[in-house]
């Protein structure tokens, strides 16, 4: 299981920071090879609104984009205050690796996140959001924190 774990965190920063790949070719000769930012990651967004509740966007996040960060940090551990309604502490990229999570936001609307889907909490103010952990006993993920007035990168999924 730790194995997977590092894995994945080497995948996460692997992909993080790859805007160009140098390819050998013949006689030693090094070529810069562009690659496309063709795919994408789904997301959901938590967001205050105006009168202090917060509420949350679907849309996703392009692949190899940089993310302007500086760090990260792995948990696996939950506290029950955690589970309460809390605004996030920073603008943050949350990775789920492992587990399936229920948030619930200040109307009551609720949505999912399991591996594949990328939370970016920025709801800083107010009553904030709430979670539980569905069909699962633990939630490991990844925590990245976006550098202030950085670009969160997320694009609104037209429906």
């Amino acid at each position: 299981m730790k194995m997977i774990s590092k894995l994945a965190i080497a995948c996460v920063l692997a992909a993080s920071s790859l805007t160009a790949v140098k390819a050998q070719e013949g006689h030693g000769k090094i070529k810069e090879v562009n690659v496309e930012a063709e795919g994408k990651m789904p997301a959901i967004r938590l967001i205050n609104n105006p009168d202090g509740t917060c509420s949350f966007q679907k849309g996703f996040i392009p692949t190899l984009k940089h993310a302007n960060t500086t760090t990260f940090w792995s948990s696996n551990k939950t506290e029950e205050w955690e589970k309460n309604a809390h605004p996030a502490p920073r603008r943050q990229y949350v990775v789920t690796l492992k587990g399936k999570i229920r948030f619930k936001v200040s109307d009551g609307s609720t949505f999912l996140i399991e591996p594949g889907t990328i939370l970016l909490a920025e709801d800083l103010k107010g009553n904030g959001h709430s979670w539980e952990m569905v069909h699962s006993k633990s939630w490991e993920r990844l925590y990245i924190p976006i550098s202030e007035g950085a670009d969160d990168l997320f694009i609104t999924k037209n429906n």
